[in-house]
């Protein structure tokens, strides 16, 4: 298979690049406008004759249908996903993640490829901390920040396309990633390299709120399996049962570094921070047969630690702009 993987360079797009290099022949072309949270280094180690990085933005219609059709699929993961930069600028998560995934989807009408579209559990807002439920496939769509929302809006331009013109194309929402190659920004990385700096951990509000942890292969092996085995047309949700508060995940972390599990300081909650996702992936498990290989989370974030410890020099060049970035908000 010719495979075009959107956003190849970022975290999650570089995992599955990985993914597929080592699990299968595919020809890979990665499309990824390397904004800061793209990175050409997280592909560098990877054979040449078989992934080539192409650079530019998936809301460039001549650049997309002139790679359209050399291909026979897309893995469209490029997106503005962080949340704390859509409360700040909310206009680059509207051109990225509604008009680029409309772009594509168009390209892919005129030449007919199979399309997968990777989103986040997000668009389905949150649960109460002591709700039983999980997410699934039917759960409606209610999201609450400007990143979730234009995720959401995404997804229903993937479902319109479908069924109005015939487009070839699966959905899968995941729950939140966390391994290799993630941008220092984000949460787990966040802490990481805080501690690897001699740096508190930094916590939002009272730490309570909950995420569905996934360790970036075990999402790179799921959307694999339902380009290949999916049937066109349905919605599937990706999770690992890796349900952990913020404050644990913190204290996890300062635990597997050797240092006492309260060495971090509360900083100001983020506005409209959502309480809790937890996913249900029965219909991918079922339907599918897919299994998450990190089962313990404790062993994939111990192994997310020794990764970064020994990748300084791939993430230190952003870790200042971050941390002076976010000492101006007061986080």
């Amino acid at each position: 298979m010719k495979l075009i993987v959107t956003g190849g360079a970022g975290f999650i797009g570089s995992n599955f690049v990985h993914h597929v290099v080592a699990h299968t022949d595919h020809q890979i072309t990665v499309l990824d406008k390397l904004t800061y949270a793209g990175n050409a280094a997280s592909l560098e180690d990877l054979p040449e004759d078989r992934v080539r990085l192409v650079v530019g933005d998936i809301g460039d219609a001549d650049l997309i249908d002139d790679l359209f059709r050399r291909h026979d699929a897309v893995v469209h993961y490029a997106a503005e996903s962080h949340n704390d930069n859509s409360l700040a600028d909310p206009r680059p998560f509207l051109d990225t993640n509604i008009v680029g995934t409309y772009t594509l989807l168009e390209a892919a009408r005129r030449h007919d490829i199979r399309f997968h579209h990777v989103s986040t559990d997000e668009v389905y807002g949150d649960l109460e901390l002591d709700d039983p439920d999980r997410f699934t496939e039917s759960t409606p769509y209610n999201p609450s920040s400007p990143y979730s929302s234009t995720k959401a809006g995404s997804d229903l331009l993937v479902r319109a396309w479908i069924r109005s013109f015939g487009v070839r194309a699966t959905i899968s929402n995941c729950s939140n990633n966390y391994g290799p190659y993630q941008h220092v920004e984000k949460f787990i990385p966040r802490q990481i390299t805080n501690v690897l700096r001699g740096i508190r951990p930094k916590l939002y509000g009272a730490g309570l709120n909950v995420r569905d942890w996934i360790h970036a292969d075990d999402h790179s092996s799921a959307v694999l399996t339902i380009l290949g085995t999916g049937v066109i047309g349905e919605t599937y949700l990706i999770g690992a049962d890796g349900e952990r508060s913020n404050k644990d995940v913190v204290e996890l972390i300062l635990e597997l570094s050797g240092l006492p599990t309260d060495a971090y300081d509360h900083v100001v909650d983020r506005a409209g921070h959502d309480l809790r996702y937890a996913i249900d992936s029965t219909k991918l498990r079922t339907e599918l047969g897919w299994r998450p290989a990190y089962r313990d989370f404790r062993e994939g974030l111990a192994a997310t630690i020794e990764w970064y410890r020994a990748h300084e020099p791939w993430w230190s060049p952003a870790k200042d702009a971050t941390e002076a970035f976010y000492a101006a908000q007061g986080q």
